[in-house]
């Protein structure tokens, strides 16, 4: 096939800027070269111009800055249409808004609609990969599949597993739980650009014995990811300790408990763990997904980045829409620079860029496939404009630093500074072309 060129900024990664002084690698001047859906070279335009081919085709945007696309380890699909919802705290918004939302998801054609609906929103504010929460029925996880490979997209998503303390109309058993995740293993995981994920919502509505199950297929199926919710609220946590007789040292003690934790497991919030619970989560590779728009919005509390670096437990970011306010992975950014200034650590603009891409593809093992811009990788990538505002124009010209660039799109951008979305090397998103088509859907 014929290459395709892109001759802009380029930010990708060595290493954790936190550990790293050079982690953190910028070219002023760079040329990202890609063929197949996979990216060809990318590195200083002087450097790797000459593996252009004859008749490939350059796109010059030197004003712009690509990254690696971003990657949003924790979201809910069916929560599209109650973002913004009201609520005194974590439990009540569950019962008032989300669990009423997710029925509707049993109609294919609400699932289908919404599918495509949210991914469009990903993708305009350049998010190419995203561990996603499906509801209870299986057709809601299909939807999303169907939309996702159709637009060729890398996606993690699962059912649901709720078999108690939830609605009815929302509640699966144990063995169907086990029969829809199994199906739908054998059908989405590893099937082109698709991932499965063994999905209970969180403990509390799961019995022992659907913990159990999920278990087993995890024993089954060692590369599927696992995701849920831990210690996220404190009514939550004392919730938990009524409804499990048995003695866990904590809630995450459970999931431990059933062999929940491993690689590949990415628990959302890990807001109230103790040292112990942290030190577990490093041993075994799972993965803390900070939330930090839904985590002020429900009132949930502060993610501690010092006691997580201490430990070494992995960390990736997320919006967790709906409880999340943005899909907007710049302003989660944002957010969390603030949360983390309230408990007294300063969190880069250059780590947070490293969270949201290399460093979450890293610790989801799919950093050979994204998250690089490396040879042979999958070419998702993002297109940023540092003038996409007036004040955020303003505030970039002045800028003399890459902390400080990054710093203005992370605190002043959202989806107005995604010029472009690219996956597997073809434009699946353009800011301007979607700007003309809502006018003329208006007019």
């Amino acid at each position: 096939m014929t290459q395709t060129a892109y001759r802009a900024q380029l930010l990708t990664f060595r290493e954790d800027p936190a550990h790293a002084a050079d982690g953190a690698v910028y070219e002023a001047d760079c040329l990202l070269i890609v063929e197949d859906g996979k990216v060809v070279t990318a590195g200083a335009y002087a450097s790797v111009r000459d593996q252009l081919a004859a008749d490939a085709t350059i796109h010059t945007m030197r004003d712009k800055l690509i990254v690696p696309g971003f990657i949003d380890s924790h979201i809910h699909y069916p929560q599209t249409d109650m973002i913004a919802s009201p609520a005194p705290g974590l439990l009540p918004w569950l019962n008032t808004y989300t669990f009423p939302t997710e029925r509707g998801f049993e109609n294919p054609q609400i699932a289908r609609e919404t599918a495509s609906f949210f991914i469009d929103e990903l993708l305009a504010c350049g998010t190419t990969t995203a561990l996603v929460y499906c509801t209870v029925h299986k057709q809601s996880a299909d939807a999303f599949f169907t939309e996702s490979e159709t637009r060729d997209l890398r996606m993690v998503a699962g059912k649901v597993l709720m078999d108690r303390n939830c609605p009815e109309f929302l509640r699966d058993t144990a063995q169907s739980g086990y029969d829809d995740s199994a199906e739908l293993i054998a059908r989405w995981h590893g099937h082109g650009r698709q991932h499965y994920a063994l999905t209970p919502r969180f403990a509390p509505t799961s019995t022992e014995a659907q913990l159990e199950a999920c278990s087993t297929l995890a024993q089954q199926h060692q590369d599927v990811f696992i995701q849920t919710h831990v210690a996220e609220n404190t009514d939550e946590i004392k919730w938990v300790e009524s409804l499990f007789p048995r003695r866990h040292r904590s809630y995450l003690d459970i999931y431990d408990h059933y062999g929940l934790l491993r690689r590949r497991a990415v628990y959302g919030h890990c807001i109230h763990l103790d040292d112990t619970d942290r030190q577990r989560m490093a041993e075994t590779g799972a993965v803390a997904s900070h939330c930090p728009t839904s985590n002020l919005f429900l009132g949930s509390g502060l993610f501690d980045f010092e006691k997580a670096g201490a430990s070494n437990m992995p960390v990736a970011m997320a919006t967790d829409v709906g409880g999340g306010t943005s899909f907007s992975m710049l302003q989660t950014m944002g957010t969390a620079h603030k949360i983390a200034r309230l408990t007294g650590h300063h969190l880069t603009a250059t780590r947070m860029f490293w969270l949201a891409t290399t460093g979450a593809a890293r610790v989801l093992e799919l950093d050979d496939k994204i998250g690089t811009l490396a040879a042979g990788s999958d070419a998702d990538f993002v297109v940023l404009d540092p003038a996409a505002t007036p004040l955020l124009a303003r505030r970039t010209s002045r800028t003399e630093s890459l902390e400080e660039l990054l710093f203005a799109f992370a605190l002043l951008g959202d989806d107005r500074a995604v010029f472009e979305t690219y996956a597997a090397g073809k434009r699946v998103h353009a800011r301007d072309t979607r700007k003309t088509a809502k006018l003329e859907l208006a007019a």
